[in-house]
């Protein structure tokens, strides 16, 4: 991590990190999935959805940019557009997409007890892609989001740990055609991985780093130890 880095850290106070909380509805849990391209959210967001309704749970899976009318014309502007889009406006799509699926989906699901919400990406996916890959600093994607409803964060979020050459070879097994973000250079996911290196020890308690890099099977058993804690805590 550079020195550069190190300084931009150390300029986030802790009273700004404290205004991020979960949403307070007893009985209900918010909970994400993180990580870059071919790191197994999909794969492990059905497990979990799976043995979450086995438990009787409510469950909604939610996807950024997304889950709204409005969050889905706007996944679909950005992903396919053909234009280089500024990090500002970046950054502030994906915050509309984010307050508008707050504001008309999750809150409103989670108001209802038993109700677990899953998220594919959240905040900490901003961070990392327009924060750090798109050079805005971490502290200006979290000044952004220093309001109702965009502090509010997951209770628990799993951020699946791959490494770029992994990214890559799973990317070319897929063979689906690139979107805006994975047609970017390796340079870019470089600075994505830090990124997400970044937002785990900024909150550590919320994020649990777990290694992707292991076969399915066993990213769903590390992914269970640590749901199981906070649904039993």
């Amino acid at each position: 991590m550079s020195y550069d880095t190190l300084c931009s850290m150390e300029q986030i106070e802790q009273d700004l990190l404290n205004n991020f909380r979960p949403p307070a509805f007893p009985g209900s849990f918010f909970i994400s999935f993180e990580g870059i391209e071919g790191a197994g959210k999909s794969t492990q967001i059905i497990k979990i959805k799976d043995y979450l309704e086995s438990k009787n749970y409510r469950v909604l899976v939610l996807r950024e940019p997304g889950g709204t009318p409005f969050g889905e014309k706007l996944r679909s502007a950005i992903l396919n557009t053909k234009t280089t889009l500024h990090p500002v406006a970046e950054a502030h799509l994906f915050a509309a997409s984010r307050a508008q699926l707050l504001e008309e989906v999750t809150l409103k699901e989670l108001s209802v007890p038993n109700t677990v919400v899953i998220c594919d990406r959240y905040i900490d996916s901003t961070m990392a892609y327009q924060g750090i890959a798109r050079n805005l600093g971490i502290k200006t994607i979290l000044d952004m989001h220093n309001c109702f409803p965009l502090n509010l964060v997951p209770h628990l979020t799993f951020y699946l740990k791959i490494s770029i050459e992994t990214s890559q070879e799973r990317q070319k097994m897929r063979n689906a055609p690139k979107d805006y973000f994975e047609s970017q250079g390796i340079e870019f996911y470089r600075n994505l991985v830090e990124g997400y290196e970044q937002a785990y020890q900024l909150f550590p308690k919320r994020i649990k780093l777990i290694d992707a890099e292991k076969n399915g099977d066993e990213v769903y058993k590390s992914v269970l130890k640590e749901l199981v804690n906070l649904l039993e805590n």
